[in-house]
């Protein structure tokens, strides 16, 4: 991933200097898992921590000489402990063995900064919605006025969104932090099983359990996934900012610095262009999920037409992840609203908002469904073609006097009905489930 896009704990977790660390921490692992099983002298094993070592040079340059990543990085740490001791180094693993496990840790370390983001999130989300709760605002549909809502419960919405995506990214990483040490063909033919307990119990990873030469790739298939739904939900959230933020609309914008500028050309322009940054980076997000699911297609026990993939796919699906968490966080708390001209926009509509209220007070005075719409409709053009208020042209018309009064018409037109149940909602988005 690009600079721009990374923040650089998260760089370093990806780097490869720290996955060739995971690789030694997990051929350690190995060997003192040996030791302690009596299988090698706990005095080799001791040498073998003690020497083991590289340099990113020296891996670079043995892996141009025998083309095998792996296996320059065991010739150079095996070069620095020795011949004798360094026979046990890898004994009976294959290169997955190593490399899966490895990516596991790099998976677990990555997913901590990803639920502190959601946390972050969730929480700037939630202030939000508490702060604006009874504020009203238009709902819209198909981009036209419907009938008003609250801006509290869209931010509740959108946390009650988030709240899935970080069940659905929690259970995917559970299920992703599995490593293996099972030999060639993933059957333990030539290494014991206990080994591969040991290890995964220091590492705090689970053994799959029934690998081939492999962890299976649906594991990443489902966390990439994760993370490209949450991404899409950020895309949502951004899209719906960069809308009310219109000059037509005007209801929300994001933040502006003082010293920023929205065009070379055009000096008053305030362009959404974060929100639109996190929208064509969701793009990219998305785009992840279909090499991630096609490398699960593998032959037989396995080839190695993944493993490319996922040398980009899985570092930049975290990346941008906690860029784009980090990113929308940043807009939300500083995001600018203007709820008077959220209340000018409820007011343009000149009351047709309140037509299905109308509706079903006729149906409720005994008027069929079919007669009292096209009682209604005939009054909404009206007003759609005089620029008229809705209310007096209902007022104004007999059949419906007949059936609703001029009190019951004005107790119609109250924007508190769409307010009322809000506590209802919010206590069911915001009351944590007792486990």
């Amino acid at each position: 991933m690009i600079s721009r896009y990374a923040n650089s704990q998260m760089t370093k977790i990806w780097s490869d200097d720290n996955r060739f660390k995971k690789w030694l921490k997990i051929e350690l692992a190995v060997c003192e898992a040996q030791a302690e099983l009596g299988n090698i002298p706990q005095e080799t094993y001791d040498e073998i921590a003690k020497k083991a070592a590289f340099k990113l040079t020296a891996i670079r340059k043995a892996e141009e000489k025998n083309k095998h990543e792996l296996v320059a990085f065991l010739n150079v740490i095996q070069k620095n402990i020795g011949d004798d001791a360094s026979r046990w180094v890898h004994y009976g693993l294959t290169s997955s063995d190593v490399m899966d496990t490895a990516l596991a840790i790099q998976i677990k370390d990555a997913s901590s900064i990803i639920k502190k983001d959601i946390d972050d999130f969730m929480s700037t989300i939630k202030s939000l919605a508490n702060k604006h709760r009874y504020v009203p605002i238009i709902g819209r549909t198909h981009g036209v006025h419907a009938e008003p809502t609250t801006l509290g419960l869209k931010f509740a919405a959108w946390f009650d969104e988030m709240k899935r995506n970080k069940e659905n990214f929690e259970y995917a990483v559970e299920n992703a932090l599995i490593g293996k040490i099972s030999g060639a063909v993933g059957n333990f033919a030539n290494i014991d099983p206990k080994v591969g307990e040991k290890v995964m119990k220091k590492l705090g990873l689970k053994h799959e359990p029934a690998p081939t030469q492999i962890v299976h790739r649906d594991r990443y298939a489902r966390l990439i996934a994760s993370m490209a739904i949450m991404a899409a939900t950020i895309e949502k959230i951004a899209t719906e900012i960069r809308n009310l933020q219109r000059t037509e609309i005007g209801e929300m914008e994001e933040p502006f610095a003082a010293s920023q500028q929205g065009s070379s050309a055009m000096p008053h322009k305030r362009n959404p262009v974060q929100c639109e940054q996190l929208c064509g980076l969701s793009r990219l997000m998305r785009s992840y999920t279909i090499p991630a699911i096609e490398n699960m297609v593998l032959w037989h026990e396995r080839d190695i037409s993944h493993s490319s993939v996922e040398r980009v796919i899985i570092p930049d699906s975290f990346t941008l992840a906690d860029y784009m968490l980090k990113k929308i966080t940043y807009i939300l708390s500083g995001i600018v609203i203007h709820p008077d001209k959220m209340m000018k926009n409820i007011e343009m509509s000149k009351g047709l908002i309140f037509s299905q209220r109308l509706l079903l007070k006729l149906i409720r005075s005994g008027v069929p469904r079919a007669k009292a719409h096209l009682m209604i409709q005939g009054k909404v053009m009206s007003t759609y073609r005089k620029g008229d208020n809705f209310m007096k042209q209902i007022v104004k018309d007999g059949e419906i006097r007949r059936y609703i009064s001029l009190e019951e018409i004005q107790a119609l037109f109250d924007l508190d009905v769409y307010i009322r149940y809000v506590d209802y909602i919010f206590k069911k988005v915001f009351t944590k489930k007792k486990k």
